[in-house]
């Protein structure tokens, strides 16, 4: 079975699309078979997005979302959160595509850049916020990464988030982050699921 984190998936190529609902706004997304949760946004993610937007609601910068998928994460971002830029990046070229098409079909592909990227591979700039659904399958070294990268890509003062569950390594997640940043709170849980928030002092 072909995972969601191929650069080049194989699969013949079947589009979907669905609505999602946040808050009052009605978003548009587009999926396809070889990206993650094809089907709808995954609870995880949506745990994800939440915390972000409640801490965060009169944000103004930067934010990374760290494999983004088809996008829905940084999407939600960009257009709740209306004086941010947000660069989402993927290994999966398919998942690109799809990012650009949801980008443009919710209308914030002027404040929205996707990028090919193998976890930082690509990625020049500095954040205020980072956030990231990691590709647990991939292994920890995988997952580890890209919490290193995120240390060193992340502002003075600038956050990242991560959403995890229990059963998939939360805790080694909450001590690597620890010994990273010198911090980690658990800014949000439900249902097996953590958001991890980690400030760069």
């Amino acid at each position: 079975m072909e995972q969601y984190f191929t650069q080049n998936p194989t699969t013949e190529k079947e589009i979907f699309k669905f609505d999602w609902n946040v808050g009052e706004e009605v978003f548009n997304f587009y999926t396809s078979n070889s990206v993650f949760s094809k089907r709808g946004v995954d609870f995880g993610s949506m745990l994800l997005i939440e915390t972000v937007l409640g801490e965060n609601d009169d944000f103004e910068g930067r934010i990374l979302d760290l494999g983004c998928g088809y996008g829905p994460l940084g999407i939600i971002a960009a257009k709740l959160l209306k004086n941010s830029l947000v660069t989402m990046c993927d290994v999966n070229e398919r998942a690109l595509e799809l990012s650009r098409m949801n980008a443009k079909e919710n209308k914030v592909d002027d404040r929205v850049e996707v990028l090919a990227s193998s976890a930082f591979e690509n990625i020049k700039d500095n954040y205020d916020i980072i956030m990231t659904n990691p590709p647990i399958r991939a292994g920890k070294s995988v997952v580890f990464s890209f919490y290193e990268g995120a240390y060193e890509h992340l502002k003075k003062g600038g956050k990242l988030y991560v959403v995890i569950q229990k059963k998939q390594g939360a805790p080694s997640t909450k001590a690597k982050l620890e010994s990273l940043f010198g911090n980690c709170e658990t800014a949000n849980r439900k249902s097996g699921y953590f958001i991890f928030k980690s400030i760069k002092e």
